[in-house]
């Protein structure tokens, strides 16, 4: 008999989605996603929102997966929409009424007393704008469409060639 040790990965992971900007119009009402993974659970996490790495604008705690997060302190503006008892751990936030001076870097952090007090976060960029700018596609439309016909017409030719090839063995093959 020897000496064995075992070592527990704690995995606290904590993601704002797949991209990490997000556009608003002034005035409207925003939402900041954020949600949490961890492999062993939590118990009495916490987990702040900071906007630009300094001013907190949301604070709660979640004392186990069986009950939902509890406000500690919030900026009026922000309301939480997320929920941690069903399938997604989702922490996230509305920001309303939202204008320029908002945009920024808003950073979702959390810390997980259960995993020895495992800490991460995930920043998101937001920016204002005045106006939404409506994407024209007519020039990837007619490339497609172009490069689409190109290959239909060489398909067609193809085609062709091959039933003339056929016709013209088969005459030959008559004399």
């Amino acid at each position: 008999p020897g000496l064995h040790i075992f070592s527990i990965a704690l995995a606290l992971e904590v993601s704002v989605g797949k991209t990490n900007t997000v556009t608003a119009l002034n005035g409207s009402n925003v939402l900041l996603p954020c949600v949490f993974t961890t492999c062993i659970g939590f118990q009495d996490l916490v987990f702040t929102w900071y906007f630009n790495s300094t001013e907190m604008i949301y604070h709660g705690k979640i004392k186990s997966k069986a009950s939902e997060p509890f406000l500690v302190g919030r900026n009026p503006r922000v309301e939480f929409v997320g929920s941690t008892t069903g399938k997604d751990n989702n922490i996230s936030i509305v920001l309303n009424e939202v204008d320029f001076s908002d945009a920024g870097k808003y950073t979702c952090h959390v810390k997980n007393p259960k995993e020895k007090n495992a800490q991460h976060s995930a920043s998101i960029f937001l920016t204002v704008v005045h106006k939404m700018v409506e994407t024209d596609n007519t020039v990837t439309l007619i490339i497609v469409g172009v490069v689409g016909g190109l290959i239909g017409l060489l398909i067609l030719f193809m085609l062709v060639k091959r039933v003339v090839l056929f016709i013209i063995k088969k005459t030959q093959d008559r004399k």
